[in-house]
């Protein structure tokens, strides 16, 4: 599983299980149901698209990780300002999803080049 050696895919897991563990004692179900599916799908888009044979599938799927990177960093941050989450917490999420966001652009750049 070649996936799990890449440092993208390794971050976004821990931005996804930090979402989890965060939310644990979280009532509203429905925010947190969201928001532990747009972490969720991160890291298994990214896992996905990887262990796709074609190159144009690859991307597809790296760029619905980022999409879903944007759908948390935004609700991310709803949940600071509702005060369900602490601003550190939050500040270190967008820190980490910006990192991830950005390794997607490389990857998404460096498999579209073997074209």
């Amino acid at each position: 599983m070649k996936f799990q050696k890449l440092e993208v895919w390794q971050l976004s897991y821990q931005l996804s299980c930090s979402i989890y563990l965060e939310t644990k004692e979280l009532r509203d179900w429905g925010f947190k149901d969201q928001i532990t599916r747009s972490g969720l799908s991160v890291p298994s888009n990214i896992a996905e698209g990887i262990e796709r044979q074609g190159i144009k599938e690859q991307v597809h799927f790296l760029y619905i990780a980022k999409a879903s990177l944007a759908e948390l960093m935004t609700q991310a941050m709803i949940g600071k300002d509702i005060g369900y989450f602490e601003s550190d917490f939050v500040d270190e999420l967008l820190k980490k999803s910006e990192r991830v966001s950005a390794m997607l652009a490389g990857l998404i750049k460096s498999i579209k080049a073997r074209n």
